[in-house]
């Protein structure tokens, strides 16, 4: 998936989306790390206060969970929609 960077929506809505579907997939499993900022920042080429408004998204919605000085890590049980 990629992000479509002169589209009309957000693109730390689009990042939020594809790990979004990554975690549902599980690519990225319950209780492990996602990519931290540096790394979602080489792949989709945005500035950091983008990948950081992204993983912020996915912190809001319940999927993942931020802890200091070691990443953002899936959470055991995402929240039925």
């Amino acid at each position: 998936m990629t992000v479509d960077l002169d589209g009309p929506d957000p693109l730390y809505e689009q990042i939020a989306a594809v790990l979004t579907a990554r975690i549902a997939d599980s690519t990225y499993p319950p209780r492990r790390r996602i990519p931290s900022e540096a790394a979602i920042c080489d792949e989709f080429s945005v500035s950091r206060p983008t990948a950081r408004a992204a993983v912020q998204l996915l912190v809001e919605r319940g999927l993942v969970r931020t802890v200091r000085g070691k990443g953002s890590y899936v959470v055991d049980e995402p929240p039925r929609a």
